[in-house]
């Protein structure tokens, strides 16, 4: 039980969700926050399904690393992505089809996700099932939350709802409040990946 949770595991599962976040450190990923976050509940269904995926493959990959010809192991990497893709897909159409139809061809496009092919390349070859699996839950969380939050500034400042829900009192509105139309362009939530990318870096310099 020990060895399941000592330090190295962890630091894999940890250390993405603060000092090396894929998003604002390796600056990966970065596509999905132009995409899919002009409202939180693709959001969270996109990093939830990153996270899935990344974690799985991560397994699936460290399992078979030893018989993976290292001529094919690219192949064969993307393989073991696109059947898990198409999976969550097929998934997300049966059970909350809604959000699969704002979507669109992004979660197939998640395949060609940096995140993914660089977990399985730099940690999942090199590494057993469980430390990738954890690798893979903590890099997906870690992306999935920088999208949450992106989302969520937009979604709110751009339509006054979250999760599909008014949240911004009528009064402001009645006072000459109005919803920010800028947030819903793809430009804004690159500027917000840029602040969120800041601030993550300013707080952890002392640190690192």
């Amino acid at each position: 039980m020990s060895k399941l949770f000592s330090n190295e595991n962890k630091a894999a599962f940890t250390n993405p969700l603060s000092m090396d976040n894929p998003v604002t450190v390796q600056v990966l990923g970065i596509c999905s926050a132009l995409a899919v976050t002009s409202q939180l509940k693709p959001a969270i269904v996109m990093g939830l399904s990153v996270t899935v995926i990344t974690a799985f493959s991560n397994v699936i990959i460290s399992l078979l690393r030893k018989t993976i010809p290292n001529r094919i192991r690219i192949i064969v990497q993307l393989v073991v992505v696109a059947a898990l893709v198409t999976i969550v897909s097929q998934l997300l159409k049966a059970y909350v089809y809604d959000v699969s139809v704002q979507l669109s061809v992004y979660v197939g496009l998640i395949i060609t996700n940096c995140i993914l092919m660089g977990r399985l390349e730099a940690f999942a070859m090199q590494n057993g099932p469980w430390p990738s699996f954890l690798d893979g839950i903590g890099n997906g969380l870690g992306y999935a939350a920088i999208l949450v939050i992106v989302g969520f500034v937009r979604e709110l400042l751009g339509f006054g709802t979250l999760l599909g829900y008014n949240v911004i009192p009528q009064f402001l509105y009645d006072a000459g409040y109005k919803n920010n139309g800028m947030m819903v362009m793809p430009a804004m939530s690159l500027i917000i990946v840029g602040c969120v990318i800041w601030a993550h870096r300013s707080i952890n310099k002392e640190k690192k």
